[in-house]
């Protein structure tokens, strides 16, 4: 497999690398490689960069936090939409700066870490993003792929899926409002409609969105090096 084939030249850099650490006075840290996806590394540091960057879509993932198999299921399917949307040159994907920071802004109003002003200035955004390892530009990167693989699947696979606006209304109500506490205002319904609107298109083109994506894993070349996290994958979901 192409895979086997670039774990051997990377083993033999890092035989290399760890030849010249020990010659070295400062301890450095190395990566592991966790999987590769059509010659593409996956790393351990990119599992804990999403489970960090999980606090920014609450209530995605059960209610429970994200575990590092099913970060690793999201950011394996990521890689292969994004090749995808390389190989068919669909630079109209691509979000604009006003799109970014539309969607930043609202999660900056909606997220219940951001509650009672807590995300109203930049220096307050920075802080909050801080205690839980982030960083403004992360979050900005974060949304831009998460833009452009949403922008890809709506227009591949939502062909005469409409979302009425009683099936918003209804989410808001039975889903989003309870994760707030008692004490606890959530974010009215107009100003975070458009996110329920984008769940329930998620969820509206799940089954056409699995075929294809197990059809895509299939095709490519798709290697679990850590037997930790090889094992009972579950369904991938449209998370970017």
């Amino acid at each position: 497999m192409r895979a086997r084939a670039t774990i051997r030249i990377w083993s033999a850099g890092l035989a290399w690398a760890l030849a010249s650490l020990a010659h070295a006075q400062t301890p450095v840290v190395l990566d592991n490689v966790v999987a590769v996806v059509n010659q593409h590394a996956i790393l351990l540091s990119d599992l804990d960069d999403e489970i960090r960057l999980s606090v920014l879509d609450p209530g995605q993932h059960g209610g429970s936090d994200l575990t590092r198999r099913r970060a690793l299921e999201l950011l394996i399917s990521r890689s292969l939409i994004e090749q995808q949307i390389r190989s068919d040159d669909l630079q109209s994907v691509e979000p604009t700066a006003a799109q970014i920071d539309g969607r930043v802004a609202e999660m900056r109003r909606r997220l219940p870490l951001c509650l009672h002003g807590g995300c109203t200035s930049e220096d307050d955004w920075t802080r909050v993003l801080a205690a839980r390892g982030l960083t403004p530009e992360r979050v900005r990167a974060y949304v831009r792929r998460r833009l452009e693989v949403l922008v890809f699947i709506e227009r591949r696979f939502r062909q005469g899926i409409r979302i009425e606006p009683q099936e918003v209304e209804s989410y808001y109500r039975e889903n989003f409002v309870p994760q707030f506490g008692a004490e606890e205002t959530p974010p009215p319904l107009s100003e975070v409609s458009a996110r329920i609107e984008e769940i329930l298109l998620e969820r509206r083109v799940s089954a056409l969105f699995d075929d294809w994506l197990t059809n895509l894993r299939k095709q490519g070349d798709v290697e679990v090096l850590d037997p930790a996290l090889a094992e009972s994958p579950q369904k991938s979901e449209t998370q970017s």
